[in-house]
């Protein structure tokens, strides 16, 4: 059975506060909204306290082309997923050449040849190293990939893959949108790094967590729900209200329905994208979670904000290190993205 051996994350190395960011913001659109402080009150109810950023606060005061964001972009995004993948080799003791498949995951950058190709080539890695840059899954795009690299491992299970998500949010901010989401986003985004190592059942690595099952889906006429719109400065944020919503409606049957699939009466650990606050409380209530079983995504939540894609492999990464998922125990990893879509894997703890 596939299992995932080993993981690594990499925070920029700007940690920022939100008592930090309010003001900074507040300055920004003070002329803009006649209600600001209403508005800023979003910094408290997102539960964040730091975020993490690639650049420093102060680089955000001045207008910056999307060209100028995205060479940012490239070169931040190749150091933070070498020192990310670096780390889940380490800890799995394993070398370079030791991994057959990349698998890279980003939505908040652009690079041609992809960014798996140039990862590759600063580590010097092996020249048959296959690779699968996934681009445009947003939020889900962490589980996504991590359901990828599960089933290209069943299918070659002598083989070691690693999945590599990063997200610089905090590059695509916009000084001039005006609109709310935008100003929504300043309070929630954060940057990161995240690298998760799977290995087929054959495969000469020690044992890890098992993976189990993965399942995808996306809800036809929902596109407008999250995203980006593109101009010629870059990437604006869309994401509706309603996600919460569609917590209850869309999401939590599904769910309900993969679980059930899976032969399992119960979950005992929830490895869930925060997304939000209100997200979480939605899975909370619509799946009949305890309070104690969404503390870690809380934690993460609290302690990096909303790194898109990567956030729930930190959750994953802190479920691992606190070694919350004992023997025989059940997990459902789960994030939602663009499409409006939701990706899920089962996992159980690993042998005694």
């Amino acid at each position: 059975m596939p299992t995932i051996i080993s993981t690594g994350i990499a925070p920029p190395e700007h940690r920022v506060g939100q008592a930090e960011v309010k003001p900074f913001i507040r300055d920004m659109f003070a002329d803009i909204f006649s209600d600001i402080d209403r508005l800023l009150t979003i910094f408290e109810n997102t539960h964040i306290e730091s975020r993490h950023f690639c650049v420093p606060l102060d680089w955000f005061q001045k207008n910056h082309t999307f060209a100028e964001k995205n060479e940012r972009y490239i070169e931040q995004a190749t150091e933070l997923s070498i020192r990310a993948f670096q780390t889940a080799l380490d800890e799995a003791e394993l070398k370079l050449d030791d991994i057959s498949h990349l698998y890279f995951v980003s939505s908040s950058g652009l690079a041609t040849p992809s960014m798996d190709a140039r990862i590759l080539n600063e580590m010097k890695a092996e020249p048959h190293t296959k690779r699968t840059p996934l681009w445009g899954l947003g939020c889900g795009g962490g589980a996504a990939g991590l359901a990828r690299a599960f089933e290209y491992v069943q299918a070659y299970p002598t083989e070691i893959a690693v999945v590599i998500a990063v997200e610089l949010c905090g590059l695509t901010f916009q000084r001039n949108d005006l609109t709310k989401s935008n100003l929504v986003a300043t309070s929630l985004f954060g940057d990161g790094a995240a690298a998760v190592i799977v290995a087929g059942s054959e495969a000469k690595v020690r044992s890890g967590i098992k993976l189990k099952a993965s399942h995808s889906v996306f809800w036809p006429d929902t596109l407008d729900v999250m995203g980006w719109n593109f101009s010629s400065s870059g990437f604006h944020v869309v994401f509706s209200r309603d996600i919460p919503t569609m917590v209850h409606s869309h999401v939590a049957p599904e769910v309900s329905r993969f679980i059930k699939g899976q032969g399992l009466n119960k979950i005992d650990h929830y490895i869930l994208h925060p997304g939000g606050k209100k997200v979480l409380d939605a899975f909370r209530e619509s799946l009949g979670i305890r309070e104690e079983q969404l503390d870690i995504p809380e934690l993460i939540l609290k302690q990096y904000g909303n790194m898109s894609s990567c956030t729930v492999l930190y959750v994953l990464d802190e479920f691992l290190r606190q070694q919350r998922i004992q023997a025989g125990e059940s997990g459902l990893i789960a994030a939602l993205g663009p499409g409006f879509s939701l990706e899920m894997l089962t996992v159980e703890g690993r042998d005694k």
